[in-house]
């Protein structure tokens, strides 16, 4: 069986058929990732590891691009472009159905219908153990987040993933094959013809890749009665900002997800006023900001507040 497809989004703008600045910097992501693993033993891994972490979140960051309709406006020629599965875990079909649903703005935060939700539901709260009610405030502080987080997430996702195909859930034994066999290439490079053990590349590259994504998403999301109010804005930051793809400038993101990374610094600029507006100001001024208020102090409460968003 097939798995159900995933739920359109509002474009509003039309897209380019295609994007020559995605195209060109997914050559040059793959580029980069070919030229690290295969020259990582001639350099320290201090050096090595960090600057993979940095190519794994882009090509993350390319394949959030895909899930929105980018660089063509053909998706299989974009789902081809970025489905290597160089960070191992995520399928990608898995990944652009997930991503789709919590795209539907009017359920965002909800514990149950947003899939990216950081939210529990006061029953579901009750249920948890004391140590894993400490594991979640822990990784409410960024610091947390970023240490724990990748650990978690990627382990909670694992598992819910063995329950589904266990389940026979449709379409996920199917998307798991196929994405085990793109995984292929990736082992066999990293592996027979880099030399390099599996669990370096892991431990010291994918993992803290995912450390830095979990940046991004910390303060992108809060529970608020107005859907516009739950979606936050991170300015000034050209550090990790263009790493991210500029999704940093999340209101604007999740308002128009068809304009391209590249265009949304400067739509950002012209519609700031308005979009501050509507999310009733709900803007960090770079994640030095952030990392200042919520290193070490909690961003949110974990049980949502309305415990669920009103259908």
């Amino acid at each position: 069986m097939n798995a159900p497809s995933a739920p359109a989004v509002t474009a509003t703008v039309r897209p380019a058929a295609i994007e020559i600045p995605t195209v060109l910097l997914t050559l040059v992501v793959y580029a980069a990732w070919l030229f690290l693993t295969y020259n990582w033993a001639r350099w320290p891994l201090f050096i090595v590891a960090p600057l993979m972490a940095v190519i794994l979140t882009l090509h993350s960051s390319l394949q959030h691009e895909t899930v929105h309709g980018h660089p063509t406006r053909w998706p299989a020629v974009n789902r081809l472009l970025v489905i290597l599965p160089l960070s191992f875990w995520l399928p990608f079909d898995r990944y652009l159905y997930s991503h789709r649903v919590h795209h539907r703005d009017e359920r965002l935060t909800d514990p149950l219908d947003d899939p990216e939700s950081f939210y529990w539901t006061p029953e579901d709260w009750a249920r948890l153990s004391s140590l894993h009610r400490l594991s979640l405030r822990v990784q409410q502080t960024l610091a947390g987040r970023i240490l724990f987080g990748s650990f978690w997430f990627i382990g909670v996702f694992l598992r819910s993933e063995v329950r589904a195909l266990r389940r026979n859930e449709p379409g996920v034994r199917r998307i798991w094959a196929q994405h085990l066999l793109w995984c292929l290439p990736v082992v066999v490079w990293i592996k027979a013809v880099c030399g390099m053990p599996l669990w370096i590349y892991v431990l010291t590259m994918v993992v803290p890749s995912y450390g830095i994504l979990l940046i991004r998403s910390y303060p992108e999301h809060r529970a608020r009665p107005a859907v516009r109010a739950r979606v936050a804005v991170v300015e000034g930051s050209w550090i990790l900002g263009p790493l991210f793809l500029f999704n940093n400038l999340h209101s604007l993101h999740h308002e128009a997800p068809m304009i391209p990374w590249y265009q949304l610094p400067r739509r950002y600029r012209e519609q700031r006023e308005r979009l501050l507006a509507e999310n009733g100001g709900l803007v960090y001024y770079t994640y030095f900001a952030v990392a200042r208020r919520y290193l070490f102090r909690a961003h949110d409460v974990l049980q949502h507040p309305l415990g669920r968003i009103a259908p």
